[in-house]
């Protein structure tokens, strides 16, 4: 198996891409600044990427004296790819550039419980693929709440979806002939992380987020860990009170039954909070007008949050901690809670730990799952598996992928 510093050095061939799509054409020391490594390394990883076709060298710089700096940029036909967030009662679609920037988003109503769910899954990508651009597709990236059993076979088990063994990975290579990578959501996000946002700084941190569920994505070494069987990371499941109400998954107290957002409206309804039949967003707007028994429940909320992931990092030692979620949208009140728990759970020697809260948009789940295709070629470990060499197949042979494509994804 390759070792992980090369991992480290894919990661950044990617990161390359991204600020080349970014902010533009740029020369080789500009992006060994902006990226933090050596010149050296950046000669040779800029010689790889023109070697497989995905940068291209342009005009000279104009020089300041001195020799003149060749500018480097993408090879903007090399691709795109397109993520999927499939949730219980809607799929979120996002199609991205070879940089990651998104081109189009849309989302459609979708019943995860249906026993036509496979057809219509196929059918709902099928329509969105049509409406993308004329640049080949290298991928789908597929995002789910629960268990991957891997990324090529895509097998997955999800209490939220009710999906026990669905072939998705299998199912969406056959109907579409193209190249198909499933994964944990939160696990796709992390990559995204590791990629283009705060984890590119950092080769260990935790990536956890809020929202309908709770979840978390672990990263060592610049490695997201998946586990044995791909579940590593579901710290919405960790039992937290004896005398707790059932979980999807079949045991009791979980954290997600308390801080869920199905929580939060539970223990909101029952303290008067918000009236019987009121939802997430009526808890928010009590929060912001100032209800105190409101603000109580996200308090409580973030200090049950707080304890939990002061033992998580006691026990992976993370270099930063990154909240993402639809729940961030909430944080403020959160907060209150979360910051004195966390800090005083935590043993002097980590309690300089720092907690990033992100911003959240629709379709950054969907955005995660494109990561999934877009990290393929870079992919040192071979954790996407024969999708990833057909990803990379798509990549270097563009003049191909632009026709028909054979059954499989094998064109």
């Amino acid at each position: 198996m390759t070792s992980r510093p090369m991992a480290r050095t894919d990661v950044n061939r990617s990161a390359i891409l991204a600020h080349l799509g970014a902010h533009g054409p740029a020369s080789r020391a500009e992006l060994a600044r902006a990226l933090a490594v050596s010149p050296a390394l950046m000669t040779q990883l800029t010689k790889d990427l023109l070697a497989e076709g995905l940068i291209r060298e342009l005009e000279h710089q104009a020089s300041q004296g001195g020799r003149p700096a060749r500018m480097l940029g993408l090879v903007a036909e090399a691709g795109r790819a397109v993520g999927v967030k499939v949730a219980a009662d809607h799929v979120a679609f996002v199609e991205v550039g070879i940089d990651g920037g998104v081109v189009r988003t849309a989302s459609e109503p979708f019943d995860a419980a249906a026993t036509t769910m496979l057809t219509e899954l196929v059918s709902l990508l099928r329509r969105f693929i049509a409406g993308g651009a004329d640049t080949p597709l290298l991928g789908i990236g597929v995002g789910v709440p629960g268990e991957v059993d891997a990324q090529a076979s895509g097998v997955v088990n999800s209490t939220q979806l009710g999906w026990r063994n669905a072939p998705i990975g299998a199912t969406l290579r056959r109907e579409l002939h193209m190249p198909v990578l499933v994964e944990n959501n939160v696990n796709a996000l992390a990559m995204a992380e590791r990629l283009s946002g705060l984890g590119r700084r950092h080769s260990s941190f935790l990536v956890v987020t809020i929202g309908t569920g709770v979840g978390a994505a672990i990263v060592v070494d610049g490695l997201v860990v998946r586990g044995t069987s791909g579940g590593a990371g579901e710290i919405g499941h960790i039992p937290v009170r004896d005398d707790g109400i059932a979980c999807s998954c079949g045991g009791t107290g979980c954290l997600e039954t308390l801080i869920g957002e199905s929580g939060l409206v539970r223990s909101a309804r029952e303290r008067g909070a918000i009236a019987p039949t009121a939802g997430i967003a009526a808890l928010r707007a009590a929060a912001a007008a100032g209800s105190t028994e409101a603000a109580a429940i996200y308090e409580e909320a973030g200090h049950v949050l707080g304890r939990t992931l002061a033992g998580l990092v006691h026990a992976l030692d993370p270099e930063i901690v990154i909240v993402l979620g639809e729940g961030t949208a909430d944080w403020q009140h959160w907060s209150f809670g979360f910051e004195p728990a966390f800090r005083a759970a935590l043993m002097a020697s980590r309690r300089g730990v720092p907690v990033a809260v992100e911003s959240w948009q629709d379709d950054s789940w969907a955005q995660g799952a494109a990561t999934l295709v877009l990290a393929t070629p870079f992919d040192a470990e071979g954790i996407a598996g024969e999708q990833g060499d057909l990803v990379r197949r798509r990549l270097v042979t563009q003049a191909a992928v632009g026709g028909s494509d054979a059954p499989g994804g094998e064109s």
